[in-house]
């Protein structure tokens, strides 16, 4: 007797959560999307599309929609979490009584709880009181637009529990769509957390025409930043080096499908962070967390110049150009 479909909810119904409900489908997973409007669950019931982020692709007919987060997560051996960081902990806290004993929550969310500097993972342990076992993050170069077309991407799974890795790598392997796993979850979630932050630096450059080898800077040295960070909090250097770290840096500042890059491009180009904001329509993980990430940075004496002053900027405390020359003028020393 053939073992049944693994059964995943993916909350919620915005890009990269039907980016990721179409991998899990087409890896011939059952999937469940929890979306937050009726309209947009019965489009996806309907029409297999969803309206709001891509109308013009189809989504496997396998998937269904509710808004209904019990229905959502009924049997789910499942959860994968696709929402702003900055909301995790009070939308967490209503469905986790749903939440089945069996269920891993997958984390898809790249930013910092502002006000308690938390990793989107420790906030899952927190509010759940899940054990680490049962929580992964998937993180990598995963522009939304390019996987609902069908391009190649990859990530990494990272669990505490490699068989719990392995589980959902086989629950999201598809021909386009290519996990690794990895138990590394402050690597994972850090190089996912921080690259918002240099995507952020490098859209500005760009909207200031700055030049290539000054994004190239921005990137090199956002990743020396980043993994001087995470190892300090207990990361592996070669996390960085990889899907999660470089790769989810490149994919964020290089390409214009990423809304943080794009909402520094807007910044670079003389808006205002609230034009911007209402520019980019998209949540901003960047914008959000670059404040939260600089508290553990500062307590563990790790300097992040590009975060510090990305920070500063976006407080209004330094302008475009005193900003340019704030990282330019530090003083010269050995490259680490």
């Amino acid at each position: 007797m053939s073992k049944p479909p693994a059964r995943a909810a993916v909350f919620s119904a915005g890009s990269w959560g039907t980016a990721a409900a179409k991998i899990l489908a087409d890896a011939g997973t059952t999937v469940t999307v929890h979306a937050r409007r009726n309209e947009i669950a019965d489009a996806i019931n309907t029409s297999h599309r969803n309206p709001g982020y891509f109308p013009n692709v189809d989504l496997p007919a396998t998937l269904t929609a509710t808004t209904d987060p019990a229905t959502a997560l009924d049997g789910a051996d499942y959860l994968v979490l696709s929402i702003p960081a900055q909301s995790l902990r009070a939308n967490l806290a209503a469905w986790t009584p749903h939440i089945g004993p069996d269920t891993v929550i997958v984390s898809l969310m790249k930013g910092i709880e502002r006000d308690t500097g938390l990793r989107a993972s420790e906030v899952i342990a927190e509010v759940t009181g899940v054990g680490v076992e049962r929580i992964a993050v998937l993180s990598g170069p995963n522009l939304a637009r390019e996987i609902m077309a069908g391009q190649p991407a990859a990530a990494t799974v990272a669990c505490p529990d490699e068989n719990a890795a392995r589980r959902f790598q086989t629950a999201c392997h598809t021909s386009y769509f290519r996990p690794y796993t990895g138990t590394d979850v402050i690597g994972c979630e850090l190089g996912g957390a921080v690259k918002n932050v240099i995507a952020l630096a490098t859209g500005i450059a760009h909207g200031m025409s700055l030049g290539h080898n000054a994004e190239a800077i921005l990137i090199t040295r956002g990743l020396a930043e980043t993994t001087r960070l995470a190892t300090v909090l207990g990361a592996h250097p070669e996390t960085l080096a990889g899907l999660s770290g470089c790769g989810n840096l490149v994919a964020t500042c290089a390409s214009p499908l990423s809304r943080n890059r794009t909402f520094g491009t807007h910044l670079g180009q003389g808006m205002s962070v609230a034009e911007a904001t209402a520019a980019t329509r998209q949540t901003t993980e960047g914008v959000k967390s670059a404040e939260a990430i600089l508290e553990p940075a500062r307590a563990h004496g790790v300097e992040m110049p590009i975060t510090e002053t990305i920070a500063a900027l976006l407080r209004d405390r330094i302008s475009l150009t005193e900003a340019t020359a704030a990282l330019m003028q530090r003083p010269t020393k050995a490259e680490r």
